[in-house]
């Protein structure tokens, strides 16, 4: 039986579940994008190539083999990309929660059973069908759970809005105990640099104390004025709209001072290691095309 346990960010890992990038399938046409960065990509025919990207979450896989984190993949599917694990649930303190994903995504959730059957199942839930969460819009901090939604009347217009306000109030329901708060995202149909695909887009906590975030993915300025306040602005690294667009504030955390990092992210790194982490870099160029990253690409099971 797997002893799931998740309760923030940062925690030394134990076991998470890796997407994969084998049989990813062929590139996408214009109307099968999910989000205006793969659109872009699939438009100017830079769209990344299924050995490149499997090179890269080898890479990353390494990184998990280095601190003896126990590796869960999903069950491969023919041509289906099978990379961000994190769409399709995830731990919050000992319950795993299945996403209602978009509709043509539910078969990666099937790759997963095989783990799923190994958790106690009075601990696994989904929620009911009106109630839309990702996530990636997930972000847990002890006692708080911040999660990311959009608010706008025209959420259902939006592929990219993944998160409803119906989310927000079912996990409240779930655990009423921790302060859950909301922030309301910036999305864009068709500019990627405008486009705060989930909360993991455009902020993370790192550490004990410290985050990323980028001011320009909150609708609401009070929402960012809410982190400022509770994380301290000097603990906080703002990242600019090109960076948010590479995606620099979806790194992976395998433990209070280790984190995962694209070894393109220069400023953010130096930051990191002025601040006393060790910074595992890896090459995730290719895969960051798809409007995902390393958190994208990981679903946690346990943490210390």
């Amino acid at each position: 039986m797997l002893q799931l346990n998740v309760k923030n960010e940062t925690s030394r890992l134990k076991a998470v579940v890796l997407g994969s990038a084998k049989s990813n399938g062929p590139t996408p046409s214009k109307s099968e994008a999910y989000d205006p960065k793969s659109l872009e990509h699939i438009l100017a025919g830079t769209y990344p190539v299924e050995k490149d990207m499997v090179k890269e979450m080898e890479a990353f896989n390494q990184v998990f083999q280095k601190y003896d984190v126990h590796v869960f993949g999903p069950e491969i599917i023919e041509n289906c990309n099978q990379i961000f694990t994190r769409d399709i649930g995830f731990v919050i303190d000992d319950v795993f929660i299945k996403s209602n994903i978009l509709p043509d995504r539910e078969k990666e959730l099937d790759a997963i059973q095989y783990i799923i059957d190994q958790m106690d199942p009075k601990k696994v839930v989904r929620p009911p069908k009106e109630v839309h969460i990702e996530g990636g819009d997930v972000m847990l901090w002890n006692d708080h759970i911040f999660i990311g939604t959009y608010k706008g009347s025209d959420y259902k217009d939006y592929i990219t809005a993944r998160t409803n306000i119906e989310g927000v109030h079912y996990i409240k329901s779930l655990f009423p105990n921790k302060i859950v708060k909301e922030f309301d995202l910036v999305k864009s149909k068709l500019e990627a640099r405008d486009n705060a695909l989930h909360l993991d887009c455009c902020f993370q906590p790192v550490g004990h104390n410290k985050g990323i975030i980028y001011k320009g993915g909150f609708r609401e300025e009070a929402d960012y004025v809410y982190l400022v306040q509770l994380f301290g602005k000097e603990n906080l690294f703002h990242i600019t709209r090109d960076e948010m667009y590479h995606m620099n504030s979806n790194v992976f955390s395998i433990a209070p001072d280790v984190v995962v990092s694209e070894k393109n992210f220069t400023r953010l790194n130096t930051w990191l290691r002025e601040q006393g982490f060790t910074v595992e870099e890896i090459p995730y160029a290719q895969i960051s095309k798809q409007e995902g990253l390393l958190r994208c690409s990981t679903l946690p099971l346990i943490r210390e």
